[in-house]
């Protein structure tokens, strides 16, 4: 007899210092997106620090936390979650884990059915009648215009690229670019006062390579690789220039070979009538290309 005294007495001490558990759920049946709440509590805490999964965070992946509200004193732990469900079916909350101090404290499971309260039969009905708007052009312009103008920058696009890739390499090689590059590079050289100070050597350099480039370029010989005395038998035996631009390149080259190796000194004079008698054979030599044209033609 005093055994289960001692025992009773036990219990009841035991009971009254440890933690008591407890949880509700306010529905197991409930419809699409409806919000539900579970409470859990926890009291006799003692001070107890209470750990569990942080808010938002306690619920299963199907269930939507909507607020999950948590407050504790020294002797109560209280927590309410709202939640609701967007899937039809049978969910089941399972055990919820809370540790206080060193003990794991768990929740019963609870099984929920979700029901989609809709029916197939169930009538759709327009919130406000469909009204007719009539459309005019400047309405399908307002409607249409991006895809429009993106329609046609894409088409704008595509023909420059055709006339790029067709046109724009031969256009770079025509007689006319350069001739008129050439033009510029012999006004650059002219610039350079060459002739005012006597540099002879210089501007006979300079000339010569302006020529040699122009003439690689636009009469397709290799002007470029050959010396002057080959350079003048090819022109001859080609035809491709006319005798009266075949005389200045002649004579100008010849005078520049001269000047190179300090054979001969022009003046001021010679070397002005040089550069103008270059300067008019670039410009005439486009008609060089025409007859040459005309000729191959017959």
């Amino acid at each position: 007899m005093k055994k289960l005294l001692f025992i009773f007495c036990f219990l009841i001490c035991a009971n009254a210092f440890s933690q008591i558990l407890s949880s509700s759920l306010e529905k197991k049946t409930v419809a699409l997106g409806e919000v539900n709440h579970i409470v859990i509590t926890i009291s006799n805490l003692n001070n107890e620090k209470v750990s569990a999964a942080p808010e938002n965070e306690l619920l299963p992946f199907h269930f939507e936390e909507v607020k999950d509200s948590i407050s504790q004193t020294k002797d109560i732990y209280y927590r309410r979650i709202e939640f609701a469900v967007f899937d039809e079916g049978k969910f089941t909350i399972p055990e919820l884990e809370f540790k206080v101090g060193g003990k794991i404290l768990k929740t019963i499971p609870y099984e929920i059915d979700v029901i989609n309260t809709a029916q197939k039969t169930d009538p759709i009905n327009d919130i406000m009648n469909n009204k007719e708007v009539k459309l005019n052009v400047t309405d399908y312009w307002e409607l249409y215009k991006f895809y429009i103008l993106a329609a046609i920058a894409l088409i704008a696009l595509i023909i420059a690229i055709i006339i790029i890739v067709k046109y724009g390499r031969k256009s770079k090689d025509s007689p006319v670019v350069a001739t008129n590059q050439t033009l510029k590079e012999l006004d650059s050289l002219k610039k350079k006062k060459y002739v005012e100070t006597g540099n002879y050597r210089s501007f006979y350099v300079e000339l010569i390579d302006i020529s040699r480039k122009f003439i690689t370029k636009q009469y397709r010989l290799p002007a470029d690789v050959l010396l002057t005395d080959d350079l003048i038998d090819l022109m001859k035996k080609n035809n491709t220039i006319s005798q009266e631009n075949e005389k200045v390149v002649e004579d100008v080259f010849l005078r520049g070979d001269l000047v190179k190796f300090a054979k001969t000194f022009p003046d001021k004079a010679t070397m002005e009538k040089d550069l103008k008698e270059i300067t008019a054979f670039v410009k005439r030599s486009s008609k060089d290309l025409e007859f040459e044209n005309l000729r191959k033609d017959v």
